[in-house]
């Protein structure tokens, strides 16, 4: 479905993860994109950006003010899918299918101690690695060789990369023909979360479209400017594509 700047796939969430089991079943490989307000401001903005998401297989839309958007344009999004939320039901997945998992991302022992915990969580988890690349690993092409090394030797089935936006995202449509019967999955903060390095914003508020307004209180240096500064500006971009 078109929804302002982009092409998402309009699922509920059983919908989602019975087509992204579909999608490891075929080992075609390919990535998962899950776009809020900041990604459509930045899909506006930046070419590379845009490139990234047509590249992906599955764009499932995170952030309840999205879903209001479309809303108020006559075009309703059936259900939010957030990262964050996600990514458990993935990790039930897998431990049922036995489908491997590797994390890629966040501070060092951050996704080694997001493994554990959800393998406690979810018996029979197979996360057969982690790895926190230094920062600028991007810009190193030895550094990115090292990580597909170890992913491949780790032999995922799905492949979990909490870089950031849009660090996430880029990389995985860079190195797009590296996700040979891999499936993976741009989360942002998802290993914070499961590390239990993060707190998320109480279930009322998710509810309510406030878990932006929880995060920014808890950092409000880093996250003021995607939130509010960078985040007014999809004003302009709803009333552009108000009737597309």
């Amino acid at each position: 479905m078109r929804f302002l700047n982009m092409e998402i796939d309009n699922l509920s969430f059983d919908e989602a993860l019975e087509r992204i089991r579909e999608m490891a079943e075929a080992g075609g490989g390919g990535y998962v994109v899950t776009p809020n307000v900041d990604h459509v401001v930045r899909l506006e903005q930046d070419e590379k950006f845009r490139e990234a998401y047509r590249g992906a297989s599955l764009v499932l839309t995170d952030g309840q003010p999205l879903l209001w958007i479309a809303k108020l344009l006559g075009c309703p999004i059936r259900e939010k899918i957030s990262g964050s939320d996600l990514f458990p039901r993935l990790c039930e997945l897998a431990a049922a299918q036995n489908y491997r998992m590797y994390f890629l991302g966040a501070a060092e022992g951050v996704a080694r101690m997001a493994a554990e915990n959800l393998k406690k969580r979810y018996p029979g988890l197979l996360v057969t690695g982690t790895y926190s690349p230094p920062y600028g690993f991007e810009k190193d092409p030895a550094q990115v060789s090292l990580i597909w090394e170890k992913i491949r030797k780790a032999r995922p089935k799905f492949l979990i990369v909490c870089l950031g936006t849009p660090k996430q995202e880029l990389f995985l449509w860079e190195n797009r023909k590296e996700l040979d019967g891999i499936l993976a999955f741009g989360f942002g903060a998802s290993l914070d979360f499961a590390a239990g390095k993060v707190q998320r914003a109480p279930r009322w508020m998710q509810k309510c479209g406030l878990e932006w307004f929880y995060r920014l209180c808890r950092e409000p240096r880093r996250l003021f400017r995607r939130y509010l500064a960078d985040g007014i500006k999809i004003l302009p971009i709803v009333w552009k594509y108000r009737k597309g």
